[in-house]
């Protein structure tokens, strides 16, 4: 059973920073390319980072709002993705949902999602 279990999330003061964890299990977490994404309440969800599986170098893209802000990163030992935000804004108030997919063979999951909340 494939599970994805993200959590960190919370509330923050504008300026202020928050680190994601999702941890996988049931998939072999060094071949899938993992992903944060977010989504607030009547827009699609969208892409906020990504990394790519081990074998392929691990680098990373962030959306052009989180660039200088959010750092992605993983863990293959302990099969865990992160997403450390800073300089948190109100706009990045959203439920962050945690995605692995396996390139070219059509695998894909979602975690349950963990609410990040910018307010002052």
């Amino acid at each position: 059973q494939v599970q994805l279990v993200e959590s960190g999330g919370g509330l923050v003061q504008p300026g202020g920073s928050l680190r994601l964890s999702c941890v996988a299990s049931g998939i072999t977490f060094s071949t899938y390319t993992m992903s944060w994404y977010r989504q607030t309440p009547g827009k699609e969800r969208e892409l906020v980072a990504s990394i790519s599986r081990a074998s392929a170098g691990g680098s990373t893209n962030y959306a052009d709002s989180v660039k200088g802000r959010f750092t992605i990163s993983r863990d293959n030992r302990k099969n865990t993705v992160y997403l450390q935000m800073n300089d948190l804004k109100p706009d990045d108030t959203a439920v962050y949902y945690c995605h692995g997919r396996l390139i070219g063979v059509g695998l894909a999951y979602w975690g349950q999602g963990t609410q990040v909340t910018v307010s002052s």
